[in-house]
């Protein structure tokens, strides 16, 4: 344990208010001085508190006889005699006598003096023996303590100037004992915040007040590369008279504490992101969208630069050939940056295909199906990540240093591969990035696979419903005719909605539109049988009820498939429309200078349900009257009254004259959102 010498200082309360500041005052050293006789020439008045007897009791008097008891007389004798004669000084514990009889066992130190006539005397320094002894015992203590305490432990004068440090804060800053002595405090200490250190100490010297278990982290001299952290407590010094001495600082080692602590916090962050990636990865069925939305929490949370590219072949619904050497063709589905950078033009833009040879790393991702980990990039490693030369030195521009290639893996098939790099983030990925990357990949992986396998179906579905749908002439006697097919966006599967012109005897036209209730490619396979079986009964020229109750019965032998649609014939020569209905939406009329409205046509039972007739209204349909039929996806939300969708429909048909193109497409994009839940089938007749 070094120490520095403490400098006195003067007592600022002056000589009539003495205040005991010394170990000395503390023991009360009394002093006693003896003439050669043996007779008490001096008398401290710590001899007189001490011994009991005052100065004018004591002066003059054989000290022997005053305070030894007559049996040791003549030991005291001798040890007197010795120390005149000899100047050899003695030390020990001696009982004496107190002025009230008891006796008391005292700690003597007697030394010969001499004074400048050559005179001899004995000077005799005397403490209470137990005080001294107690006082050695905590002094030792204490020392045993600083010396041997783990805790890092430090004096400092009211300057911050170390006066004592102890072994323990020689191995913590490592920095030696007596390089710190005589030294400020900011000179030593490893922290960024060295000043709000010092302003809390002086605080402390101030107000008295302890300040307790200050965190703070910082990087030793004797060890940079190794960030630590340390618990500080300071404390004010100050003498039995209140005077301000310095400061105490203890400083314990918490560094495994702190990192348990950080990773228990790194964890607690990784398990929230993964529940937050189980809520914001794959909330819809779009690869491309499902692929951003990877792209975006892992730029939040892992890496600088992230990329999302998937194998053409898997998002193409292909098998996907054994993995080898060769190189693989990626499709880019997401590109995301923390912040600008040149890095983002080494990367493919979303949507584009790119071959990457098999020595890439995320060609061997994907062929091994492991991740990929650099953990410190050199200039070796950038030619393969990046898919060129150009891309390569863009990279290094970008100060890409560290990068980890995840495969996407969904039910045992690699589908891609989630691309990270870090470029301002100065920490490299390590094993615990590893995991949450695989975590967060495996998680969007599935989402992936089940948005290419839903637009895989129903791409096939809509094929199929457009293929069934009529390519009907540009001419039909009497009418002009227009129409549109829109499918459904935010359901999972393509619906049954159909329509159809057809061409009968005497130029008459029949027009038809039905809703097959369900989706995907067996509500797209009812459609085009029902659609088959309407054109044959419409070629016997039957009744619209009668043809109905045809499709009734058809329908009834399909798996419990329910039907609504709507069929109506136009004779152009009597201008007259006879409709029937099964269970659909009513169709709109408008005529020129005239409100539209909804034809009020008996509803009827859908299809399916069998054994309902079917009746049949005629209405007069004169030249530039409109006729709209639809589906119930034009004009169905969840979110508003029918009555109110139907007169917003009406609503867009207040011109007639209006070309039937414009009509169709007013009609959609006024009454349709984009993800809306139904496909739609739409078809305006005008009377010519």
């Amino acid at each position: 344990m070094k120490a520095h010498p403490v400098p006195s200082d003067r007592d600022p309360y002056g000589e009539d208010e003495p205040r005991r500041t010394t170990l000395l005052d503390v023991l009360s050293v009394a002093a006693l001085v003896l003439d050669t006789d043996g007779r008490i020439v001096f008398w401290t008045p710590q001899a007189e508190e001490l011994f009991g007897y005052s100065a004018s009791e004591a002066l003059g008097r054989p000290a022997a006889r005053l305070i030894i008891h007559p049996e040791h007389f003549q030991a005291v004798i001798k040890l007197f005699a010795e120390v005149v004669e000899t100047g050899r000084s003695w030390a020990g514990a001696f009982p004496v006598r107190h002025k009230d009889g008891s006796t008391r066992l005292m700690e003597f130190r007697n030394m010969r003096l001499l004074d400048d006539l050559g005179d001899v005397y004995a000077l005799g320094l005397a403490a209470d023996h137990n005080l001294l002894q107690r006082v050695e015992t905590d002094l030792a203590l204490c020392e045993r303590l600083i010396n041997q305490s783990p805790i890092g432990l430090a004096l400092l004068d009211p300057d911050l100037r170390y006066l004592l440090v102890n072994p323990a804060l020689e191995r913590i800053d490592g920095i030696p004992a007596e390089d710190h002595i005589g030294r400020h405090l900011r000179e030593t200490l490893p922290f960024p915040d060295v000043d709000t250190v010092e302003s809390a100490l002086r605080q402390v010297l101030t107000t008295g007040t302890p300040l307790l278990d200050q965190y703070h982290v910082g990087r030793p001299p004797s060890d940079p590369e190794d960030e630590r952290a340390w618990s500080l407590s300071f404390y004010r010094l100050e003498d039995p008279g209140g005077r301000v001495l310095g400061a105490a600082t203890s400083v314990v080692d918490v560094t495994e504490r702190h990192r348990a602590a950080a990773e228990a916090d790194r964890a607690r962050r990784r398990l929230a992101l993964i529940a937050d990636a189980s809520t914001r990865v794959g909330t819809t069925l779009e690869v491309e969208q499902t692929a951003a939305e990877l792209a975006e929490i892992a730029t939040s949370a892992l890496a600088d630069v992230v990329a999302v590219d998937v194998l053409d072949s898997a998002l193409a619904c292909r098998r996907v050939r054994e993995p080898d050497n060769g190189p693989e063709l990626f499709r880019a589905l997401a590109l995301k940056a923390a912040h600008p950078t040149v890095a983002l033009r080494a990367a493919d833009t979303p949507g584009d295909l790119a071959a990457y040879e098999g020595d890439r790393l995320v060609t061997l991702c994907v062929h091994t199906g492991r991740p990929i980990l650099v953990r410190h990039v050199g200039a070796r490693d950038l030619p393969r990540i990046a898919r060129d030369d150009e891309a390569a030195a863009l990279l290094e521009r970008a100060g890409v240093h560290s990068y980890l290639a995840v495969p996407l893996i969904a039910h045992g098939e690699v589908l891609g591969a989630l691309d990270l790099k870090r470029t301002d983030n100065p920490e490299p990925f390590d094993e615990d990035d590893v995991v949450l990357a695989a975590e967060l990949a495996g998680r969007a992986a599935i989402a992936i696979d089940n948005a290419r396998w839903f637009q895989s179906v129903r791409n096939t579905a809509l094929t199929l419903q457009r293929s069934l749908l009529p390519d009907h002439a540009a001419h039909h006697t009497g009418l002009e005719l227009a129409s549109r097919y829109q499918p459904a966006q935010a359901t999972s599967e393509v619906g049954g909605d159909w329509y159809d012109v057809l061409g009968l005897s005497g130029d008459k036209t029949a027009l038809v539109v039905g809703d097959v209730m369900g989706n995907g490619i067996d509500a797209a396979a009812t459609m085009g049988r029902l659609r088959t079986a309407t054109r044959a009964y419409a070629d016997l020229d039957l009744d619209p009820g009668e043809v109905l109750q045809h499709l009734d019965k058809i329908t009834c032998d399909l798996e419990h498939y329910i039907v609504t649609c709507l069929y109506a014939v136009y004779d152009p020569g009597t201008r007259q429309c006879c409709i029937a209905n099964a269970g659909h939406m009513p169709p709109a009329l408008a005529r020129p200078g005239q409100a539209p409205t909804l034809l009020d046509l008996p509803a009827g039972a859908p299809l399916g349900v069998g054994g309902i007739a079917f009746g049949t209204t005629t209405v007069e349909l004169a030249a530039g009257e409109l006729l709209v039929l639809y589906t119930d996806g034009l004009v169905e939300t969840r979110q508003h009254p029918i009555d109110d969708r139907l007169d917003a429909l009406l609503g867009f048909l207040d011109e007639p004259q209006r070309p039937l193109e414009e009509t169709c497409d007013l009609l959609l994009y006024g009454l349709r959102h984009p993800d809306d839940h139904d496909d739609v089938a739409l078809l305006v007749a005008r009377a010519l």
